[in-house]
């Protein structure tokens, strides 16, 4: 099987109840751990890219490192896409490349340039069969080099979405509701507005909504990183039972990164602390590819709830 799009794998997601992970990738281990999950668990996932992983793996390893694990997997729908495309450009870069989905964030924008520039990757988008996501709202967390209450972040109004929506054709809307980027996510409680997700869903019948900023900071991997030498403090992230709810209503894609940055690291600590003396590199990845594999069939199964839907 080759890559494919989310169209298919959102339709059925939503007329399931459950939604696809979206899992950010940055090398072999980490690609190899989430396709051995999704074989495992018969699930459809989402590999996705960032700017910084383009720029670390370099946008050509990562585009046919992903085509090999297809290969290795062909029963697994697979979709490889940009994750927070900062222009057109960018977007174009991985439309020419090989993705099947891409990301224009403009949340930062003016609404109107937001509107101008999503609708503009759209057409160029649409016109090479590939599909959009779309943000509107800001999250709070370390993109923002800020840490506040999930209360405090700018959060998406259910009319403005619907427009926005209609104006773009954008194939898919990431809306910020409390969820939050990084380690860091709460100075306060958890909190997310299952209300003004209902409403956006009530004005966008059976369209796919995304939650970014959704890792769960799991404490095991907290403390093994904290045991073995790290100093990740003070972390909290979205509880799992509220991404679960989320994903039983309009919640199509939920983004996950920092836990398998937390996961690989942990493993990767414990196995060259336990093993001073080991210096190859193959023995500590290969820990941090099962960490990571561990965790990947752990939220396929309690957190979006894929498991067995392909």
């Amino acid at each position: 099987m080759a890559l494919v799009d989310t169209k298919e794998m959102f339709k059925k997601a939503y007329k399931g109840h459950y939604a696809i992970g979206a899992f950010n990738v940055n090398n072999m281990e980490i690609i190899q751990g989430i396709m051995e999950a999704a074989h495992e668990e018969k699930s459809a996932v989402i590999l996705q890219a960032s700017e910084g992983a383009r720029q670390y793996a370099g946008q050509p390893y990562i585009v046919d490192l992903v085509k090999t694990a297809v290969k290795q997997f062909p029963e697994v729908p697979v979709a490889l896409h940009l994750d927070h495309g900062a222009s057109f450009e960018m977007c174009k870069e991985c439309i020419d490349g090989g993705f099947t989905s891409v990301m224009f964030d403009g949340s930062k924008l003016p609404y109107k340039e937001n509107v101008k520039i999503t609708k503009q990757v759209v057409e160029y988008a649409h016109a090479h069969n590939v599909v959009v996501e779309a943000e509107l709202g800001r999250l709070a967390g370390v993109e923002d080099f800020v840490s506040v209450d999930a209360k405090d972040a700018i959060f998406t109004d259910p009319e403005q979405a619907a427009e926005f929506v209609a104006l773009t054709g954008c194939d898919s809307l990431a809306i910020a509701i409390g969820t939050s980027h990084g380690a860091y996510k709460y100075s306060g409680e958890p909190y997310l507005d299952y209300e003004r997700l209902q409403k956006i869903s009530d004005l966008l019948p059976n369209y796919p909504i995304v939650l970014h900023g959704a890792s769960t900071v799991i404490p095991k991997y907290v403390a093994k990183c904290n045991e073995f030498g790290g100093k990740v403090l003070g972390a909290k992230g979205v509880p799992e039972e509220m991404l679960r709810k989320a994903a039983t209503m309009a919640v199509c894609k939920i983004n996950i990164d920092t836990d398998i940055r937390l996961a690989m690291t942990a493993a990767v600590r414990e196995s060259i602390y336990s093993k001073p003396d080991n210096f190859d590199p193959r023995s500590y990845l290969k820990a941090g590819r099962q960490a990571v594999k561990e965790m990947v069939i752990h939220k396929i199964r309690e957190v979006v709830g894929s498991s067995n839907s392909i």
